[in-house]
């Protein structure tokens, strides 16, 4: 694959389309996935359209937007179509500023992004009630990856994506040691730096730990109570710093499915992380899969993490589980999409298994498929 200046990316058709006057559109996401370079394309070809594209860490820009004026904001953004503000969490009160916005320039459409859905959020939450639209952009995905790459290409390249995740610089990379390096910088400056810019999270050297201790459960039931142990931490303080962490896109959490089954586990929770690459270097490995013993968990972390995205992106309504029962029968993805349920099966294997009795009983409408390394293109594109 040669490289490409630009990935095409799949939110950019979402992106065009949510943009409208008298709205906000928020753009949601972690660091370093490529917001601003969305933002930069969507900008490049509004050629008709007056725009006026800033960020929050540019202090005279946020002498203007914190600033409450009307007359003020109004100088600031001037006749133009389109206002777009990267970075925005870093504005005081930005929810309170762009509603004066919206509110006084009905025909100027705003687009504000940040890398952090708890500051954002917190602060256009109330102030933009029914005046702003949300996306979401993740790491690369294997459907927009397939817009530049052979499928021989894609399978060369699967082992490579299950040590160092896809995010847009690293897919990009000459080599694994540039790869590992911009890994290892990403989780040093980047990730802890928003978690700990966070209100009351003091304890970093414990918010690591938790971190490491979800990446050798990837797959496993995550016990609250038991994590609060390991670290010297009470429950609530544990769940805070999995809610922060969730809120900066390191983390998500999936739930036990139940329809009242009474031997369904349903309670527990499973955490994945967002990207294969940032799990691997909050544990400093980054072993081929010849020398690793965990790469059931890079699999089923990395299929699970890619239907994601490709749900949002296809703009599927699915709501995903996980399913166990007390005799330790269990299958490790269950979808939602408007009752009717797929379960699926994730094996890095490619021998078949087949689906557990007591699902086949009480759920026998359901689909069940195995995904494996053979067939897992279709599922995750």
């Amino acid at each position: 694959m040669k490289t490409p200046v630009y990935i095409p990316q799949a939110q950019y058709r979402q992106l065009s389309r949510l943009v409208a006057p008298g709205k906000v559109l928020i753009l949601y996401g972690p660091r370093r996935v490529g917001k601003t370079t969305l933002l930069r394309q969507y900008a490049a070809r509004q050629t008709d359209r007056s725009i006026l594209m800033v960020s929050g860490d540019d202090i005279a820009v946020r002498e203007y937007l914190e600033s409450q004026s009307v007359e003020k904001l109004k100088r600031f953004t001037g006749p133009r179509d389109i206002l777009i503000v990267d970075e925005a969490q870093y504005i005081r009160q930005v929810g309170l500023n762009l509603k004066l916005l919206v509110d006084h320039v009905p025909d100027l459409s705003i687009i504000a992004s940040g890398s952090s859905s708890f500051d954002l959020a917190r602060q256009t939450g109330e102030p933009l009630t029914g005046r702003k639209r949300t996306l979401l952009l993740l790491p690369l995905a294997q459907l927009e990856l397939q817009a530049v790459e052979a499928v021989h290409e894609t399978g060369a390249r699967l082992e490579h994506r299950l040590v160092y995740g896809s995010y847009p610089e690293v897919v990009l990379a000459r080599s694994n040691e540039e790869c590992e390096l911009y890994l290892k910088e990403l989780v040093s400056s980047y990730l802890f730096k928003d978690i700990l810019a966070l209100e009351d999270v003091r304890h970093a050297d414990k918010l690591r730990r938790l971190l490491q201790l979800l990446a050798f459960q990837v797959g496993k039931e995550v016990s609250v109570k038991e994590l609060g142990t390991q670290l010297g931490m009470n429950k609530n303080t544990v769940e805070r710093y999995l809610d922060l962490l969730e809120k900066v896109f390191v983390i998500y959490a999936r739930f036990g499915f139940s329809r009242n089954l009474r031997k369904e586990i349903t309670k527990s929770r499973r955490y994945y992380f967002i990207d294969n690459g940032i799990r691997n270097a909050i544990i400093n490995n980054f072993n081929p899969l010849s020398l690793r013993d965990d790469t059931g968990a890079l699999w089923e972390n990395y299929i699970c993490v890619e239907r994601m995205k490709a749900n949002l992106y296809r703009g599927r309504s699915v709501q995903s589980y996980f399913w166990r029962t007390y005799d330790r029968q269990e299958i490790d993805l269950i979808e939602d999409a408007g009752g009717h349920l797929l379960a699926v099966e994730i094996k890095w294997g490619t021998c078949g298994r087949r689906c557990p009795p007591a699902w086949a009983r009480a759920y026998s409408d359901a689909a069940f498929e195995v995904v494996h390394r053979e067939n897992y293109l279709d599922f995750i594109t």
